[in-house]
């Protein structure tokens, strides 16, 4: 059955601009809708979910776990999918199901209820948004592949600037307004009015409508019947699945990608909760995820700007290094001015590698299999994730303070900038990469 969206029919060709620099404030869209609901407010979720059933702050924090289980389990379908179908279709698809998983959120009574919602959300933010998503922005860019990267995301931190306040003062538990249920039922109705006019705008490569990355002209034509050469090629080649995890460069990104993000998954859960424990109200927590947030939107820029100037890896360890120290510091916060420190800290740590994450990948292993690299290495990132939420919730329960849980988060966050810093570009002759695409051809 056809795809009822026909390209070039839906979206008219723009004069003047490249197309990709359309896509990349539509990217942050996606982002905003698909991930700051359901990961940034996840903090302020909680606050509201211990108040009205008691859970514990282990089972408050095993939510995100499933969703990890989730991630690991789909992360290599979802690139497989992304490079068959397109990112078009499976942000329409993704966003349908995450609609409908807030509709389920909207009517949680129950522990297990929970934990259903929370799948089925993961379920439609890992089909419909950052994979795919990132896919389309290594597609459509080559030489300024981490300065797209960076304003895309951008566009999804703005987003969680202006949501994640929103949501804390809706569902503050001490006050009487919207509440956490009609929040999630708004939500729900929002994304699912969104996901058709949003799919409709993404195109999914430059060469499906006569363009190449970065808008380059094609000034003459490929030699030997091929088309004209990606700039991002020109070094080592585009390199298949296989290819890639045959790397010590695969391995080293997906480990130090997930080390570096386990601490940013406890947050996103526990932060509310600590802030709390604190003596702070909810609406605080809003407030701090407000700054780091403001901050990161900044560092995502700078972030891109220096991946684009020099070695990502370089870069990747200082801004992951700036994170754990900030951790660190969030360990001991009993003040407001040491929380609102640690929120510029980290903002300028997290929003500075955010982009490299990913644009490291596209410059070491091409555009051609992109999608299901990056679905592969999710699956070592993930394992690392299901550990951090509910690690952080139970040792809470036992000692009643996160001291040693944030400080081991931390000294595993700068493992990983370790393992990012000693990534390096694989090479693989191009006679061995000819050979491996002729024998995969004739596989076919």
């Amino acid at each position: 059955m056809s795809f009822p969206f026909q390209p070039n029919r839906m979206v008219p060709r723009p004069r003047g601009v490249f197309y990709g620099w359309w896509l990349v404030p539509l990217t942050g869209c996606v982002m905003t809708l698909a991930t700051v609901p359901l990961y940034h407010a996840m903090t302020v979720w909680s606050v509201a979910l211990e108040s009205q059933f008691g859970w514990s702050r282990g089972q408050l924090g095993m939510a995100l776990t499933l969703t990890r289980v989730e991630g690991g389990l789909m992360g290599p379908i979802e690139g497989w999918l992304t490079d068959k179908l397109g990112t078009r279709r499976m942000v329409l698809i993704g966003f349908l199901i995450l609609g409908v998983g807030f509709l389920i959120f909207w009517q949680v009574n129950s522990l297990w209820m929970f934990y259903l919602a929370f799948i089925v959300m993961a379920l439609g933010q890992g089909l419909g948004s950052w994979l795919p998503m990132m896919t389309c922005m290594n597609n459509w860019f080559a030489r300024r592949r981490s300065t797209a990267m960076g304003w895309a995301n951008v566009g999804g931190r703005l987003g969680a600037l202006l949501l994640v306040p929103s949501i804390a003062w809706a569902v503050d538990p001490t006050q009487d307004r919207i509440g956490w249920q009609l929040t999630a039922l708004i939500l729900g109705i929002v994304i699912l009015l969104a996901a058709v006019p949003l799919s409709l705008a993404i195109r999914n490569r430059p060469e499906d409508y006569g363009m190449l990355p970065d808008g380059d002209q094609r000034e003459r034509p490929a030699r030997q019947g091929t088309r004209a050469e990606d700039p991002a090629r020109t070094a080592t080649g585009d390199l298949s699945a296989a290819q890639a995890i045959r790397t010590p460069a695969f391995w080293l990104i997906a480990f130090g990608h997930g080390f570096t993000s386990m601490v940013i998954l406890a947050i996103m859960t526990h932060l509310g909760l600590l802030v709390k424990d604190a003596g702070f109200d909810v609406q605080t927590t809003g407030w701090i995820v407000a700054v780091y947030t403001a901050v990161s939107m900044a560092f995502q820029l700078l972030g891109g700007y220096l991946g684009d100037r020099a070695p990502k890896n370089i870069v990747l360890f200082g801004f992951t290094s700036l994170q754990a120290g900030a951790v660190v510091l969030l360990t001991f916060a009993s003040t407001l001015p040491m929380l609102y420190t640690f929120a510029v800290l980290f903002g300028a740590g997290f929003g500075g590698r955010n982009p490299l994450t990913t644009a490291i990948r596209g410059e070491y292993f091409g555009r051609a299999s992109f999608g299901k690299i990056l679905g592969l290495s999710t699956v070592p990132m993930n394992i690392l994730l299901l550990a951090s939420s509910p690690f952080a919730g139970y040792m809470w329960d036992i000692y009643g303070n996160y001291t040693a849980a944030f400080l081991i988060l931390a000294g595993f966050n700068f493992l990983g900038g370790v393992l990012f810093l000693f990534a390096k570009r694989p090479r693989i002759s191009q006679p061995a990469a000819a050979a491996e695409a002729a024998a995969a051809g004739g596989r076919a």
